[in-house]
């Protein structure tokens, strides 16, 4: 699953990189966590065209077929495996694609001894060090009150050849040249988008173990993402 991500590339770089018509102003965040708001990037048609457009939405997706929230769980991510045919997310996937704009994201390493159980965390970038587009949908819940709500959850796939050393999943990463096929959502049906929903190759991310300090929703700022000094390369 991915459970924490991080973007602190600056907003102009954002724009650059994802092209959409607003120039918003956000500040580094390198702890976004369920439930906080996050930036994402839809596609609109308009004018005969397409047009890409930044907006904010809760990190938990809510179905339209939900009727009380309370009894609802957190839907943060969805499999790219069962995302076409899954009741939660196959209107979305047809209609309702987006870009979830990262730099970095984490999992955590989990390790047994006897009953003992231990969980270091990593951080994963693009060894390019550009940031990344992962792949999200994203889905207005309308309340029994009529309040609205923008929501979105992020697609994972089965992890990498490196990153398999970690964790099971990682997000689905969409490839800058493959951003136009996610988003249009009437020229290319779900099925065809889901073959986007697929592991990074192996070179494509670089990662390295972090401090806990990670765990904790309320830490933030740059020495989060320090390396420890035992592990200054990928395992």
């Amino acid at each position: 699953m991915c459970g924490r991500y991080a973007l602190t590339s600056p907003p102009e770089a954002i724009r650059q990189l994802f092209g959409y018509a607003e120039t918003p102003n956000f500040p580094p965040r390198y702890n976004i966590a369920p439930t906080q708001p996050i930036p994402i990037v839809t596609a609109q048609r308009e004018d005969g065209g397409r047009m890409r457009h930044f907006m904010l939405a809760r990190w938990g997706f809510l179905p339209g077929f939900v009727k009380d929230v309370r009894e609802f769980p957190l839907l943060i991510n969805a499999r790219a495996e069962t995302v076409v045919e899954k009741a939660s997310f196959r209107n979305a996937m047809k209609r309702r694609r987006c870009l979830v704009p990262a730099d970095a994201y984490y999992e955590w390493l989990k390790l047994t001894s006897g009953r003992r159980i231990a969980r270091k965390p990593y951080l994963f970038h693009r060894a390019d060090g550009a940031p990344m587009g992962l792949a999200g949908l994203y889905e207005t819940y309308i309340g029994t009150d009529g309040a609205e709500i923008d929501t979105a959850c992020i697609l994972t796939t089965e992890a990498s050849a490196a990153t398999a050393a970690v964790h099971d999943r990682m997000p689905a990463i969409i490839e800058p040249g493959d951003f136009d096929a996610w988003l249009d959502c009437d020229a290319v049906s779900a099925t065809e988008a889901a073959a986007l929903l697929r592991p990074a190759n192996a070179d494509v991310l670089a990662f390295y173990e972090i401090g806990p300090d990670i765990g904790r929703v309320t830490s933030d700022g740059p020495a989060l993402q320090l390396p420890l000094a035992r592990t200054l390369t990928p395992i």
